[in-house]
């Protein structure tokens, strides 16, 4: 077992933020960084925050949608978005702008006559969270603000590129609903949403004048964090909606998500993620359902099998390609009473029902004992693009996500407060497959099918690390993430180039990363 070694972690040299992320768990001392408001303790906060989020732009730029055109500037169109004006929020000087504008970014993209669209994200990536990984991939704290330098979508200067910010706050957070019924049944929840600059800041890199403020525990005004399903909703269907909803607006009615707009004007559709297939920011991307964590359902959306919300089915994705293979649960409570026994994610009847084998869309690729990942994925890729047919893989370890990298490169993550040391077997590692891997195929077997496409590529592995307050997998998981859209670059500049090409690369929330000391993660 590749964990035989871990246990001496803290006396290796050469791997730092290990042994870093080892004594601040085993202590809860800072050493140089925490999470959460408390700077005494390394772990208080284990979820999301209401930060501003970066976003990077390729053969496209920000100019309709941030400064004197940012929705923040005017009361109108702030109650336009949120059905209120949210209290403290309009900012007449407002240089940031909203997570829905990324919807209306791609809109425009494509009504001007793109034909590749690829919406990168980073699941739970902030400001705070890339300075980190780039002062440790440079080995320096090369900035302290701004877009920065040292990562690959930092720097890359390929295409037209435009760095900008914005808001992530929901419409609401504690909404109920009816997962069998497919209802929401207290609409407007317990917390609205909105963004108080003066109590966060107007950039990413602001300190809270209120340290509770981020988190809905401000001691003057309370706006709701936004949780992945809300905020990938608004970057892929352009509206405001409560926690965990998925293209559904606030009373739970269905919106329509970009994916499925282009999908009926002809384009091809395609999601890669490293974490389960259905999970809040890949199901956005597609499928309609009042709840986040009703997985099977809105897998089903995906493939295009029917499901509650859709008795008549979806028309499914074109290429799908995930984790979550090799978890089993009997019961699920969350799932309502459709519930099947057995993978919490992908039923065996529905993966049985899309199978080429069986007369289905999909060739399908999953994890297979004793043969290595990419290698099984790519005969997968190559078998339906000669057969003209649909892309399905399914890969991940217990847990439902791909082997955590940390940030020397290895497969060896060290524990966290909240969460326990994982362990992989040499056939982790090898059975799977990496982001960059599944990024490459989905590519290769949407180019085939012909432009136009789109495609969702989600690093999701960086807010698993951002929730353990782990920086060790924090760092690893921006650099795996780096290095698949490293490989997505030059994949589009050898086929074709960008000016038919647009690629959005952002992150759907923040956490609570609070660098004290950035000098502890050069690894000097």
């Amino acid at each position: 077992m590749l964990a035989l070694a871990r246990t001496a972690h803290c006396a290796r040299p050469e791997d730092p933020i290990a042994a870093l992320q080892e004594t601040n768990t085993k202590t809860n001392q800072t050493n140089g960084l925490h999470w959460g408001p408390n700077p005494k303790t390394y772990s208080n906060w284990t979820t999301h925050s209401n930060r501003l989020i970066p976003v990077y732009t390729f053969g496209i730029n920000l100019d309709p949608v941030d400064g004197e055109n940012s929705i923040y500037r005017s009361e109108a169109k702030l109650k336009s978005l949120f059905g209120f004006v949210p209290t403290k929020t309009v900012n007449p000087q407002a240089e940031y702008f909203d997570q829905t504008d990324v919807y209306r970014l791609q809109k425009m993209a494509a009504n001007s006559g793109k034909k590749r669209i690829i919406l990168f994200v980073y699941d739970g990536m902030d400001w705070q969270t890339t300075w980190a990984a780039a002062i440790n991939k440079n080995g320096k704290v090369a900035y302290h603000e701004g877009r920065g330098t040292g990562l690959h979508f930092q720097d890359y200067r390929g295409a037209n590129t435009d760095f900008g910010y914005f808001v992530t706050t929901p419409h609401n957070s504690g909404t109920d609903v009816n997962v069998d019924r497919q209802i929401v049944t207290s609409p407007g929840g317990d917390t609205p949403g909105g963004y108080d600059p003066n109590e966060a800041g107007d950039k990413p890199w602001s300190i809270p004048t209120d340290a509770g403020y981020p988190i809905a525990k401000g001691k003057n005004t309370k706006h709701a964090f936004t949780d992945s399903s809300a905020s990938a909703t608004s970057m892929t269907s352009g509206i405001k909606t409560y926690n965990n909803a998925v293209n559904v607006d606030y009373l739970g009615r269905e919106v329509l998500p970009i994916a499925r707009q282009l999908q009926d004007q002809g384009w091809h559709i395609g999601v890669v993620t490293s974490v389960p297939i259905c999970h809040a920011t890949p199901g956005s991307a597609y499928a309609n359902n009042v709840h986040r964590y009703d997985y099977q359902d809105i897998t089903r959306d995906m493939i295009g099998v029917p499901s509650l919300f859709h008795p008549g089915a979806l028309r499914g994705v074109d290429v799908l390609i995930g984790s979550g293979w090799g978890d089993n649960k009997e019961k699920d409570g969350k799932q309502g009473e459709n519930y099947v026994p057995g993978n919490p994610y992908l039923t065996q009847a529905d993966k049985d029902s899309i199978d080429v084998a069986n007369g289905g869309k999909y060739v399908i690729a999953e994890r297979t004992p004793g043969r290595k990942g990419p290698d099984v994925l790519k005969e997968a890729t190559a078998k339906a693009i000669a057969e003209k047919k649909r892309l399905f893989g399914f890969f991940g370890v217990s847990g439902g996500h791909l082997p955590f990298q940390t940030a020397n490169g290895d497969f060896d993550p060290v524990g966290s407060r909240p969460s326990k040391m994982e362990e992989y077997t040499e056939a982790d590692i090898t059975e799977n497959v990496t982001l960059t891997d599944m990024s490459l195929a989905a590519l290769d077997a949407l180019e085939a099918k012909g432009k136009p496409w789109w495609l969702m590529i989600e690093a999701g592995d960086v807010d698993w690390a951002n929730h353990s307050n782990n920086i060790d997998n924090s760092i690893g998981a921006v650099l795996s993430g780096d290095q698949a859209f490293h490989n997505v670059t030059k994949w589009i500049e050898e086929h074709g180039g960008w000016d038919d090409t647009c690629l959005i690369l952002t992150a759907d929330h923040g956490h609570y990363l609070v660098l004290e000391d950035p000098e502890v993660l050069t690894g000097k």
